[in-house]
């Protein structure tokens, strides 16, 4: 048994150290990943579909072109070359700024106005989205990608001054103030997101730990200001009510016994304790679920988690959890194997975006962390956030591929004409060694200014050396 165990071992390191290891690891663990979360998702809303409209696939059908639309995204993003993704971060920063700014103007108008959603021409905005021209946008999500791609050419290019407290501060603090702002205060769980996306960006740089100190600071003072802005309006918050924000972090830290407000504040906290615990071990099996049947709020989106434990038990939760560590392992893979700083900053930031994101929505779900409303990524229904999604893990795929492994097996055995028309060209071949240039021939006399000496040292520029009076002064006057 020991040498059997070993051999595996040995046949798991012979895969992994296959030159496309990375991008095969990244393929099958985001379509897998895929491939749950539509099934998830039919299983979560066909029920409420078929009472209210009589159709129990329209949620899926919507999910499933949203998902058609992010292969497109993926399939575009694995085929662009680095450079390609260092000029789009500032345009796309400037587009979701703009965005943020458009849909938090809209909304205090809202506000001010008495309404729950605000209009301006085709243009209509409702908490965390946009809708132009009856397309669904959020901005906050093209705000992570966005922020993956400036971060990492900025950084990138800044290289080894960012160890000066100014290089750090100017621009990249202002902008990502800016950010937190925009997106945090409708949403304190996407601003955590990228809170720690800019963390894994920084730690990928090589940033000094008293940086991290003071982001922990600030980040903690940002968001305690953004739970006491609830009291004011901000998010789904109503002024002169309870703080829904503060009121789930007293739940987190002081949980109440669910027999006493299991029908009230607490409705999500208890029904998604009972979904897993009604599951068990292998769960009750795939659409048979009772939470979904309207007792277990947001079961499609935020806790569909809780729905994946109550049908498919600790085994269904321990296979998404895999998966979810594999992408961890193939992203921070990738960042350390690239030789490009764009590209390990850019795999750094990316996998440490997914996957606090699913940190954070698990960890609500199952009572390890506070309830933010973050969605699981690849699993929850939305469109945006798949469309984006997928597209880091296109950006994902075109890194993997530029390894410089994966690049010298793909040019000594290139795949069919056909194959990178349709898919991906070839990755650029890593830098070689330059030979030493030859010396460059001879042009003349060189100049007496630049004679060697006898020590066979070069006389400086603008130095004169002393006539040579060698020989005696007849010889000298012939």
């Amino acid at each position: 048994m020991p040498l059997r165990g070993l051999d595996g071992l040995a046949a798991l390191r012979g895969l992994l150290d296959r030159p496309l290891a990375s991008y095969y690891l990244l393929l099958s663990c985001a379509g897998l990943l895929l491939l749950i979360g539509l099934t998830m998702v039919f299983s979560a809303t066909s029920v409420k579909d078929y009472a209210e409209d009589g159709n129990a696939s329209a949620s899926v059908t919507k999910q499933a072109i949203f998902a058609v639309i992010g292969i497109g995204a993926f399939w575009a993003c694995q085929r662009l070359p680095a450079s390609t993704y260092r000029s789009l971060g500032r345009p796309l920063l400037f587009t979701s700024i703009g965005l943020l700014l458009l849909l938090n103007l809209l909304l205090a108008y809202a506000r001010l106005t008495h309404q729950d959603s605000a209009r301006i021409g085709p243009i209509e905005a409702r908490l965390l989205w946009l809708f132009i021209g009856g397309i669904q946008v959020q901005p906050s999500e093209l705000a992570k990608f966005a922020l993956v791609l400036w971060g990492a050419h900025l950084i990138a290019r800044k290289g080894a001054a960012l160890g000066w407290w100014r290089e750090l501060a100017t621009p990249l603090f202002p902008v990502m103030g800016l950010l937190f702002v925009l997106v945090g205060y409708n949403d304190v769980g996407t601003m955590l997101c990228l809170l720690a996306l800019v963390v894994g960006l920084l730690w990928a740089a090589g940033v000094r730990m008293r940086v991290f100190g003071v982001l922990t600071v600030v980040g903690l003072l940002g968001v305690g200001l953004l739970i006491a802005v609830a009291s004011l309006g901000a998010g789904s918050g109503e002024q002169g009510e309870e703080n829904y924000r503060f009121a789930r972090l007293a739940m987190f830290f002081n949980p109440p016994d669910p027999e006493t407000c299991k029908l009230g504040d607490c409705l999500q906290f208890y029904q998604g304790r009972l979904a897993i615990e009604h599951g068990g071990w292998f769960g009750v099996g795939l659409g048979k679920g009772s939470l979904k049947w309207d007792w277990l709020p947001e079961a499609h989106n935020d806790f569909i988690f809780a729905i994946i434990a109550e049908e498919l038990g600790v085994i269904g939760c321990a296979v998404v959890l895999a998966l979810f560590a594999v992408l961890a392992y193939t992203g921070l893979r990738i960042a350390r194997r690239v030789d490009d700083p764009f590209r390990r900053l850019a795999a750094a930031a990316v996998t440490t975006w997914l996957v606090s994101q699913a940190v954070i929505n698990i960890g609500g779900v199952v009572g390890l962390l506070p309830i933010t409303g973050l969605p699981l990524p690849f699993i929850s229904d939305g469109g945006s956030a798949l469309v984006v999604t997928l597209a880091g893990i296109g950006m994902l795929a075109s890194f993997a591929r530029a390894e410089p492994d994966a690049a010298r097996a793909l040019h000594a055995r290139p795949p069919a004409r056909w194959v990178r028309l349709l898919w991906a060209p070839l990755p650029p071949l890593p830098g070689r060694r330059r030979r030493p240039a030859t010396p460059p021939a001879a042009r003349g006399p060189v100049p007496r200014s630049r004679e060697r000496r006898k020590d066979d040292q070069a006389v400086p520029r603008g130095v004169r050396q002393a006539p040579n009076r060698r020989g005696t002064a007849s010889e000298r006057r012939r």
